[in-house]
């Protein structure tokens, strides 16, 4: 649900209508905070999905580049991958044109709402199916 850099932060897993705000916790990551309070990581299903504000923004690196660039989208689902790979960041956000980004790349201070949480699986092969549409390998 939380980034493993975010395992010595006080968390809490998210419901419908939280507004977040993506903060640097100073644990190597970035994640979601309660607006409410911004020393709380906020934890995410898979297929949680988002409402941003404004369009996402991510942070750039390279030779020339050093700043911030605008995705273009104001909605993301919340994914994880390499799950088997300790120590990498799993948690990513999917765009709606099929793109992700790692979780940690989003610039600081970018507001979301929580609009929808992934149904609750009942059968073992709805639990089977949902950890496989969740964990990108």
């Amino acid at each position: 649900m939380c980034d493993y850099s975010l395992q010595s932060v006080k968390s809490r897993a998210a419901k419908v209508g939280d507004k977040l705000v993506t903060r640097n916790f100073g644990t190597g990551t970035r994640g979601f905070a309660a607006s409410e309070d911004l020393t709380t990581a906020v934890c995410l299903l898979p297929g949680t999905e988002l409402a941003f504000d404004e369009n996402i923004t991510v942070i750039t690196t390279g030779v020339l580049l050093d700043g911030a660039k605008s995705t273009g989208c104001k909605t993301a689902i919340f994914r994880q991958v390499d799950k088997d790979t300790p120590h990498r960041h799993h948690d990513t956000v999917e765009f709606p044109n099929g793109e992700r980004m790692l979780l940690t790349h989003l610039c600081e201070g970018q507001h979301a709402t929580v609009l929808q949480l992934p149904a609750q699986p009942v059968t073992a092969a709805e639990v089977e199916e949902q950890r496989r549409a969740a964990y990108i390998g």
